[in-house]
């Protein structure tokens, strides 16, 4: 089974890019990796991953321009016994729209140890703290605290509830915690796009109403990235 992620972020082509293709960057919002490091290669740009001392190694198999947009497939796997995830493939497309960049992601796994439901949440969490960052400004350090501190919130609304009213109140609180959307300034992966925009009838990315630039890459940062080197360097930190 592949997994399907889209939203469109209001942001520079070039920006996008960079904050996506940049190991250093890439490493800061993407919640299903702790770090990523490019590999020396001569042929096909390899990078390594590791998220709670589990590590893999990605191959970038191409990436090209087209229609304007731009492509990026990968390759993944890992030998580490305990990794859920065997090896996979997928792609990350870019797509210029008069309303931003229309960006998607489509990739398969083996074996799946994880639930595909999960695995879609932690994508399209990451997609939108994305998004919240080239578009306001908002750094995905400071929107990850936001977030735990919103959930946090509302967990101890309903236990306050319950400590206060008993069980059947606490579970009315619980129920609306859980189905109030979150702020608008913390990431949801409920903002995203579980199919191609193309099978549904009237559903868009909700998107930020300002926008500011992309945070540079450091100084420190290696000039190789997972799929290609980035283009842009006028983006700025918030």
């Amino acid at each position: 089974m592949r997994l399907y992620i889209e939203t469109v972020i209001r942001a520079d082509l070039e920006e996008l890019w960079q904050a996506t293709q940049d190991p250093a960057l890439h490493q800061r919002w993407d919640l299903r990796f702790g770090r990523i490091q490019p590999l020396p290669s001569t042929g096909p740009r390899r990078f390594r991953y590791s998220t709670f001392g589990i590590s893999g190694v990605g191959v970038s198999t191409g990436d090209r321009d087209s229609a304007g947009g731009r492509t990026s497939a990968l390759r993944f796997g890992s030998s580490h016994p305990l990794s859920p995830i065997r090896s996979g493939s997928g792609y990350w497309r870019y797509l210029p729209t008069e309303s931003g960049v229309r960006f998607l992601t489509s990739y398969g796994y083996r074996p799946q140890v994880l639930p595909t439901r999960l695995m879609w949440w932690a994508t399209a969490w990451s997609f939108d703290r994305l998004r919240l960052w080239l578009e306001t400004g908002r750094t995905p350090e400071r929107a990850l605290l936001q977030a735990l501190a919103e959930a946090a919130t509302r967990t101890a609304a309903t236990a306050l509830t319950a400590w206060l009213l008993g069980p059947l109140p606490a579970l009315a609180v619980l129920a609306l915690a859980l189905a109030l959307p979150p702020l608008p300034g913390t990431p949801a992966a409920r903002r995203c796009l579980r199919r191609p925009v193309n099978q549904l009838k009237e559903r868009s990315c909700p998107r930020s109403s300002s926008v500011r630039s992309a945070p540079p890459t450091p100084a420190s940062t290696p000039s190789s990235s997972a799929a290609s080197p980035s283009a842009s360097t006028a983006a700025r930190r918030a």
